[in-house]
């Protein structure tokens, strides 16, 4: 079972469906479209609102002109030791300046969340039990003090964010 969580709590209304040649998204639902799926349909001019699936060796750049036609990005963590989404996810935020919503797909485990969050990603497609659990109680995991920079600004305006307090 997945469950969609974000800062605020667990969404019980999340209209995103990851197509597959199995699933496909219902009216009352929106796709998420691999990324060569996503530049066929931009490029046949289809106006709908789309969600586009990052896998770990996709060119993210490649979404650079199209930004503005995107309301999600999914990144994929297909496995706990593959973290090619967390570059993914900074390279959005940072480079390309993509404000809609980055999502965490996969294998999303509890101790990678709040590195997930300064990435920039902000909404998790979590299936662990454990990270479930921990979640629904929020015990969220997390380190005192970080040394590298972050997508997320810090809070403290007299602060710079790479010395942030979590």
């Amino acid at each position: 079972m997945t469950k969609i969580w974000k800062e605020t709590g667990f969404v019980s209304d999340d209209p995103w469906i990851i197509e597959t040649e199995e699933a496909k998204a219902g009216s009352n639902e929106k796709a998420i479209l691999g990324l060569d799926a996503f530049l066929d349909a931009v490029s046949t001019g289809d106006g709908r609102e789309f969600g586009v699936l990052i896998a770990p060796a996709d060119d993210v750049t490649r979404l650079a002109p199209y930004l503005d036609r995107v309301a999600l990005v999914a990144v994929a963590f297909p496995a706990f030791n593959d973290g090619r989404a967390f570059s993914h996810a900074s390279l959005l935020r940072a480079r390309l300046g993509f404000e809609g919503e980055v999502r965490a797909v996969g294998d999303v485990l509890i101790d990678q969340i709040p590195l997930m969050l300064r990435c920039g990603i902000d909404s998790f497609a979590v299936t662990n039990a454990t990270a479930i659990k921990r979640l629904s109680e929020g015990r969220l995991p997390g380190i005192a003090n970080h040394y590298q920079p972050t997508a997320r600004p810090s809070s403290d305006v007299k602060s710079y964010s790479w010395r942030r307090v979590s």
